[in-house]
């Protein structure tokens, strides 16, 4: 952070929609992470329903202490106040091409009518726009708008999340996880048949299946809805890799999550997941939907134990260096200083 710019000159506001997804999760964390630093930030959580109908919803007033708003670029427009520097994050790429197969016509009309025409708002109006990875970037430049962006990307607590003391017997099954959501954006059509391939030596627990797991075979196990981060650092720690045919991410929280707990990942080559995961560096990747190539990859990590054993090393030193909240927050604050100093008003 420039010598000229002290934490005192920055205090964030962050207005924001309460979505119960990972949006929250980056938001309180990052709130937290910047008030241990000694920097004054707040969250004035807005009801869902200022999503949908956001003239229902009061318009808050920015606290007299802010000297900066930071908002989510699905916010919409009537909630960003005016006199204050504004910085916006780009958290997903829904408007690439390739996702519209799996939305509908309802949901595809929402993102496309709804949603990008307040995108492309709030990025225009903004002082700095920050998305989470080069894809999410580059999507956003594709099919909203082509301001400049800066790529932070997510991090995570690595001394939270960090490797447990698992080490798998010769007579067990090689354990996998999948984390998140239970959709067909994220793949999750392709686990059963990928573990009815890979038969009885390996296993999958899985998230939110519900009565979609139902259909699931003998090999997986459902562990339901995970309610707060101790419960996935501990289905983290007691797996072997982390398992992720997801068709799309815009920057998956819980891939860098299982790399900071020394997971190998296993995902599909593409959108987000191709700048995290790397090929027999810190996992490896398949081609979408390809549910035999998935079987092989993690065969392969099963029967070569120093294979498996580096990539876990390589996926924790990469979350270190790279995903860290120390990181993040370091990225964060320097524009923020910018932005205080230079910053225009929205």
């Amino acid at each position: 952070m420039d010598a000229a710019v002290k934490p005192d000159n920055i205090a964030v506001w962050f207005p924001t929609v309460r979505t119960g997804t990972g949006t929250d999760i980056f938001t309180q964390r990052l709130v937290c992470q910047l008030r241990a630093q000694g920097i004054r930030a707040n969250i004035t959580w807005l009801p869902l329903r200022a999503e949908y109908a956001p003239w229902t919803v009061s318009v808050p007033k920015p606290p007299a202490w802010a000297t900066l708003v930071h908002v989510n670029t699905w916010l919409h427009p009537r909630f960003l106040p005016r006199g204050l520097p504004v910085i916006a994050t780009l958290h997903h790429a829904v408007h690439h091409p390739d996702l519209r197969r799996y939305k509908g016509n309802l949901r595809a009309a929402y993102h496309r009518f709804w949603i990008a025409p307040r995108e492309r708002r709030i990025m225009r109006r903004a002082a700095r726009v920050v998305a989470v990875s080069r894809f999410v970037a580059d999507t956003a430049k594709r099919t909203l708008v082509g301001v400049p962006a800066d790529v932070i990307y997510n991090g995570v607590d690595t001394r939270f999340f960090r490797p447990g003391e698992r080490k798998r017997r010769p007579d067990e099954p090689f354990r996998l996880l999948y984390v998140g959501t239970w959709s067909a954006r994220k793949g999750v059509d392709l686990l059963g048949p990928i573990m009815g391939e890979l038969g009885d030596e390996f296993e999958l627990f899985y998230t939110a299946g519900g009565r979609a797991g139902e259909k699931m075979p003998r090999n997986t196990h459902d562990l339901g809805r995970l309610v707060g981060s101790d419960a996935v650092v501990a289905a983290m720690q007691s797996a072997d890799a982390l398992l992720f045919p997801s068709r799309s991410e815009g920057l998956p929280l819980s891939v860098i999550e299982a790399m900071a707990c020394g997971l190998p990942v296993i995902a599909t080559r593409g959108s987000s997941l191709s700048e995290i995961v790397h090929d027999d560096v810190t996992g490896i990747t398949c081609r979408q939907d390809d549910v035999l190539e998935f079987a092989l990859a993690i065969r392969r990590l099963a029967h070569e134990n120093r294979l498996c054993s580096s990539l876990a090393e390589n996926a924790r030193q990469a979350a270190l260096s790279r995903y860290s909240a120390a990181t993040v927050l370091n990225a964060y604050i320097s524009i923020y200083g910018d932005m205080v100093q230079h910053g225009k008003r929205a």
